[in-house]
């Protein structure tokens, strides 16, 4: 086996945001940027001796390459046994799965999630652990660091690997095997769920749903799942077909990117249920005839309807939710006498939760959700639990969410993004709220009163790490709320996302439009963080 060195320079800007690195393909493409990373990956994990690497991706522009490069690094720094999907592909849902079902030591996750592919788009890579989740924070800033000191690569020096066929072959004196990549997810979700009960649903003549897989990776899941083994009818899944640039659209699940799929759900030809999901498939969207579940919301019914799904049926040990999503989940966990843990944004801060069996279920605002079952978010594992629940309790989504509010309250809430925006300003922003939590106590605020506020911090209960400067949180005494934060997903300028939430028990109010309630809310949170000043933006540039 002929191990090459290549002499390179380190880059200084490959600090793994909340999920990853992310960038766009044209920094990925620069000389050595893609082997600089993998080779510091590889070096702070005490390289791949006697280990096993799952290797895949979402199936976006550079990802084929980008898994022929990982895979002759890999080699080189002794890795055994290398799982790599067919075609490159795995969602992540599935890579997280099939890095415990294997006993791997890790797995590289070639994404940039929901942001958009192509040659003008983004890429990004992954390191998930043996646990199947991503990796810690403390070994993410590793990873930087030593990114930072790469002065040189190793390789073998070898033919591409034929990643469209299933079996086995070497790479120098690696064991490559290439697999299924739906087969061993689709077989976890019949554990977990009542397949003979969800066929008889979509069997129904009385019964129709669509799910949109946005042209990403789990179209192939959703065919296989929906319509091959649960009967649902030949079309149930549109943009099944994963492509480079994910057919020209930003495949991200929300109410403006899947306009077309929201239109047709306000409709008179509306589906009893509709669902879709995002790049890599770890997120979901959930629709009803004429009525949108906010994922905040989407998390509650979960956790409150769990004891119907099998896997679930003993019991939750506990639930966790990020800071930014709603607290409808709180009321839930309340009702139930569980705990209910509040992290920072990032699927990472469920991980020793999950590990230590103190929660079940977890999910974000962001349109995550999922369970102990992987460790990453699950967006089929969603779409899966939804249909049980109509399947169980006999009604449509719509009564479904009316129910779950008469009895909880109605957390009204939504998300304000203001995307590429200068970082400097942004990040001044910031810190001008910084400095004016410590006074904003007893001031009025959107017809309330500040009760307190703070920049959100985090200590993990297992290991005792501390995630600071998290958010700022501002809480008024009517138990509404204004959440500042700035994303750590996005590769152009910074992204400062906005949230509001207001608290409402009475059922008669439960109707009213959200942008009404809040309204007052999202003046005062412009006013406070004075944005058009600042950003020079007179509106956001997405709201969900």
């Amino acid at each position: 086996m002929n191990v090459l060195t290549m002499p390179a320079r380190p880059y200084d800007d490959q600090r793994p945001g909340t999920s990853g690195l992310r960038k766009p393909v044209a920094i990925f493409r620069q000389p050595h940027y893609l082997e600089n990373y993998l080779q510091a990956i590889f070096e702070t994990v005490g390289g791949g001796a006697n280990r096993t690497l799952v290797i895949g991706g979402d199936g976006r522009f550079f990802n084929r390459e980008a898994i022929q490069t990982a895979s002759r690094m890999a080699a080189a720094n002794g890795y055994k046994h290398l799982v790599v999907g067919r075609a490159g592909l795995l969602s992540t849902p599935a890579a997280s799965h099939l890095i415990r079902k294997r006993g791997a030591d890790g797995g590289l996750i070639f994404s940039a999630s929901h942001n958009p592919g192509g040659p003008e788009g983004d890429f990004g890579i992954k390191y998930n652990s043996a646990n199947g989740g991503p990796a810690s924070e403390t070994l993410s800033r590793a990873i930087y660091a030593r990114s930072k000191r790469i002065v040189a690569y190793r390789l073998v020096d070898e033919p591409d690997i034929d990643i469209d066929r299933l079996g086995k072959v070497s790479l120098g004196e690696t064991e490559v095997e290439v697999v299924d990549p739906v087969s061993d997810y689709a077989e976890l979700m019949e554990t977990l769920f009542d397949f003979e009960r969800l066929a008889e649903l979509l069997t129904s003549t009385s019964f129709k749903m669509r799910f949109d897989a946005m042209h990403a990776i789990t179209g192939p899941y959703a065919r296989a799942i929906l319509e091959e083994r649960l009967g649902a009818p030949v079309g149930t899944v549109i943009n099944g077909k994963p492509l480079p640039d994910f057919g020209g659209a930003k495949p991200d699940p929300n109410l403006v990117r899947s306009r077309s799929l929201v239109d047709f759900m306000f409709g008179q030809d509306a589906v009893n249920f509709a669902a879709a999901s995002d790049g890599d498939g770890d997120r979901n969207m959930i629709l009803g005839r004429k009525i949108f579940v906010t994922p905040s919301d989407s998390l509650a019914v979960l956790a409150a309807n769990a004891h119907i799904v099998p896997a679930y049926s003993s019991g939750l040990t506990g639930v966790a939710r990020s800071m930014p999503t709603s607290r409808a989940l709180d009321r839930v966990a309340q009702d139930l006498a569980i705990p209910c843990f509040e992290t920072p944004t990032g699927w990472k801060y469920f991980g020793s939760l999950l590990d230590t069996g103190r929660i079940t279920l977890c999910g974000e605002e962001s349109f995550g959700t999922g369970s102990d079952h992987v460790r990453e978010k699950d967006g089929l594992w969603a779409v899966l639990f939804w249909l049980t629940i109509i399947a169980v309790r006999g009604m449509p989504v719509h009564r479904i969410i009316k129910d779950h509010w008469a009895r909880y309250g109605r957390h009204f809430y939504a998300r304000h993004d203001y995307e590429a925006v200068d970082a400097a300003a942004a990040n001044s922003l910031m810190d001008a709220l910084r400095d004016q939590v410590g006074d904003m106590a007893g001031k009025r605020l959107a017809g309330s009163i500040v009760s307190t506020a703070d920049d959100f911090s985090y200590t993990d209960p297992v290991d005792r790490s501390v995630a600071e400067r998290q958010g700022i949180r501002v809480l008024l005494e009517d138990g509404s709320r204004i959440v500042y934060r700035l994303s750590g997903t996005g590769t152009g300028g910074a992204t400062l996302r906005i949230y509001l939430e207001r608290y409402e028990a009475r059922a008669w109010l439960h109707d009213k439009d959200a942008r009404k309630v809040l309204n007052d809310l999202s003046f005062a949170a412009g006013s406070l963080a004075e944005i058009p000043a600042r950003l020079g933006r007179e509106r956001p540039s997405l709201v969900t």
